[in-house]
């Protein structure tokens, strides 16, 4: 009857560890669905696609820069954006060294570089001539 006591204890303390491993790892997946389900902004930048790679140690992410020019003659903006779907990716290869206007959406939060390196995540691309 003594080897029976110690037993219930552990009977117990089997599923709360189960719900503490859990529990951060359901929480976790939540809040980054979550954050990139929703964005915080929307809209299109327009300029030369000056550099595109993927890039990244374990997750492997599409990273691009965009040249954006306000007036001839003055150094211009980098603006810095990832790209998740493959098909977008493609098309900015394609159009590498060209004007091209990209949507994007921004997505604030994201608690992981495994989807990209930036909050802007472009969508679509048109080549402008």
């Amino acid at each position: 009857m003594t080897d029976a006591a110690p037993a219930r204890p552990r009977r117990r303390l089997k599923p709360i560890l189960v719900g503490l491993v859990l529990a951060p790892l359901l929480l976790g997946a939540l809040y980054t669905a979550a954050a990139l389900s929703f964005a915080y902004s929307d809209g299109y930048r327009a300029g030369v696609l000056q550099k595109f790679s993927r890039k990244g140690w374990l997750c492997k992410t599409y990273e691009g820069e965009l040249a954006q020019a306000i007036v001839p003659g003055v150094a211009p903006t980098i603006w810095h954006f990832s790209v998740r779907d493959d098909r977008v990716a493609e098309q900015l290869n394609r159009a590498l060294g060209r004007r091209v206007s990209l949507h994007y959406r921004e997505h604030r939060g994201v608690p992981t570089d495994c989807f990209g390196q930036t909050d802007y995540f472009v969508d679509s691309v048109a080549v402008v001539e």
